[in-house]
């Protein structure tokens, strides 16, 4: 039998899950979630219907584990001290948006709270945990630099990261995030300026 004669077999076993995180991950950044359907993702995964849901119990459990597993790569460096706090806060607005093994278009948690609103979904309560630690990190950060108001200061740069992430989706550009952070440079400057009598 020729190589093309043979019939297309779905590859099975090791590494399914991984197929199927990946093809997520394309097919969620390309299209969103709401537009991505389980057969799309079982052909793009090369896995049967049937492997896909022994690994995933539905769309929503496979969502969550998608934004799980951005989560390591698309959060802020702990504190650390053989490193520069001031770069670690202003290495967030270097935004590649490939940092996930992308490309990415946005940020995929705001992204996927919008398509998923209920406030207590998993999802939605995911999302909220991980941009609640985008700031705390930014904050510990901050007090690491001697900021006077840490969290403060981390909360202005995760709002100010979240919206220029949300605008560089807007313009398919990233020069808001080159903005943001010489927005970024100027707060950290007053946030850590020593106080006048």
């Amino acid at each position: 039998m020729t190589d093309e004669a043979r019939p297309v077999r779905r590859r099975r076993g090791r590494g399914a899950r991984e197929r199927i995180l990946k093809a997520a991950t394309e097919l969620f950044t390309a299209q969103g979630v709401n537009a991505t359907g389980m057969e799309q993702l079982t052909a793009a995964s090369h896995v049967s219907r049937r492997t896909l849901y022994a690994h995933f119990a539905g769309k929503d459990d496979l969502v969550h584990a998608y934004l799980s597993e951005l989560q390591d790569a698309l959060m802020p460096a702990e504190p650390s001290a053989d490193a520069d706090p001031r770069q670690q806060l202003l290495a967030i607005f270097d935004w590649d948006c490939h940092a996930a093994g992308g490309p990415l278009r946005g940020c995929p948690f705001l992204n996927a709270v919008v398509e998923v609103p209920a406030p207590d979904h998993p999802v939605h309560l995911l999302a909220a945990s991980y941009k609640a630690e985008f700031a705390r990190r930014l904050a510990a950060l901050a007090r690491q630099l001697g900021a006077r108001d840490p969290e403060e200061l981390g909360e202005q740069l995760a709002l100010l990261y979240d919206g220029a992430v949300a605008r560089n989706m807007v313009f398919d550009s990233t020069g808001p995030t080159v903005r943001a952070r010489a927005v970024a440079v100027r707060l950290i400057d007053e946030a850590t300026a020593p106080a006048r009598d």
